[in-house]
């Protein structure tokens, strides 16, 4: 029978408060714009779908960067100019005119200069996500937008892009796995309590020593002891199997981490890592100058951990499984039902 294995590692977001693989900021699809409404967005997709023509090509400039070359026109930019002319002539103050009625030509003249920029904030947006969508590329950084060129009827420009590496994954499925059934000893009690016994310069282990410790009688106090044990026992089984689940499916994979990832993790784990220390007292001071140490320490961890997130995110795309803050539990309990488990002896 499996057994029930808990996850815990530290890959955060910088918006959580927990401390679990899964939570790294990029996700799958990483959205240029997140202002832009969801009717919105469904509008100007369905306008793309009937007809209006999305060019786009992309190039490979590195090992994870892309230059993404987009050109749409047609109904879609006529449109989002006329909505965008419409909502100013709805506001704008012209002397002579009450709000809503002064002649376009006036509207197009006093505010062609906002109209314009309005247009581009609201539809580069969105015809990014349609073309990063179009051309299925897994982006994982914000784009570098450049050479847009807009008038009343098409719109182009260039994005460069950092993508996810391109991961071969191998056998995923049937990873061996040795498990061992966790024991606690009369032994590992008696060791227990006879530390608990020098803590407290106690001279007798008896019953009056249990009810000093708020257990009813000695027998209780060892029974707690030994399911204490057994429970510390089983995590680190637990975290051993997972550990070696994980060193399994990294096994001959040879792939670039994305540099940006990396440093963005590094950031995390470095802030963490000094709320830690001023937890146990630090001062400010004494923290700030632990930052060189604290990156080179922690440098390796950091690119590991963007490792494993990038392999268990394309374990759950072909599974699949939802790219979410639960896909790395979800991806693990996955490769632990799949696996071939051997107790060991």
């Amino acid at each position: 029978m499996t057994p029930t294995v808990l996850f815990r590692f530290c890959f955060r977001k910088s918006e959580s408060k927990t401390k679990q693989w899964g939570e790294l900021i990029p996700k799958p699809c990483l959205k240029f714009s997140e202002k832009i409404s969801g009717t919105l967005r469904r509008g100007i997709n369905e306008q793309i779908n009937k007809g209006n023509s999305m060019k786009t090509e992309v190039k490979k400039i590195e090992d994870n960067k892309r230059e993404l070359n987009v050109e749409v026109s047609g109904d879609i930019v006529k449109n989002k100019f006329e909505d965008v002319f419409s909502k100013i002539t709805k506001e704008a103050k012209v002397p002579g005119f009450r709000p809503g009625h002064a002649p376009r030509d006036m509207i197009e003249k006093q505010y062609g200069s906002h109209a314009h920029e309005q247009v581009l904030k609201e539809l580069v947006p969105d015809v990014y996500n349609q073309a990063i969508d179009q051309e299925k590329l897994d982006v994982i950084e914000m784009p570098e937008i450049s050479e847009v060129k807009l008038d009343r009827t098409s719109l182009s420009f260039k994005a460069k892009v950092e993508v996810a590496p391109e991961i071969k994954l191998k056998n995923y499925k049937g990873i061996k796995i040795e498990y061992k059934k966790p024991a606690v000893s009369s032994d590992d009690v008696k060791r227990s309590i006879d530390s608990i016994k020098e803590s407290r310069k106690a001279e007798n282990i008896d019953d009056s020593f249990a009810k000093g410790l708020g257990y009813p009688s000695l027998k209780e106090l060892e029974g707690a002891i030994e399911r204490q044990l057994f429970l510390n026992k089983e995590n680190q089984e637990h975290q051993r199997i997972e550990n070696d689940l994980i060193e399994a499916l990294l096994k001959d994979l040879d792939f670039k981490v994305p540099q940006t990832l990396i440093d963005r993790q590094l950031q995390d784990l470095v802030r963490q890592a000094k709320v830690d220390l001023a937890m146990k007292g630090m001062p400010r001071e004494k923290i700030e100058e632990q930052d060189d140490t604290l990156n080179k320490e922690l440098k390796g961890q950091a690119e590991k951990q963007v490792r494993v997130y990038l392999v268990l995110s394309e374990v759950a795309k072909k599974e699949n499984i939802a790219l979410d803050d639960h896909m790395p539990r979800k991806v693990m309990e996955f490769l632990m039902r799949e696996a071939e488990w051997k107790e060991s002896v």
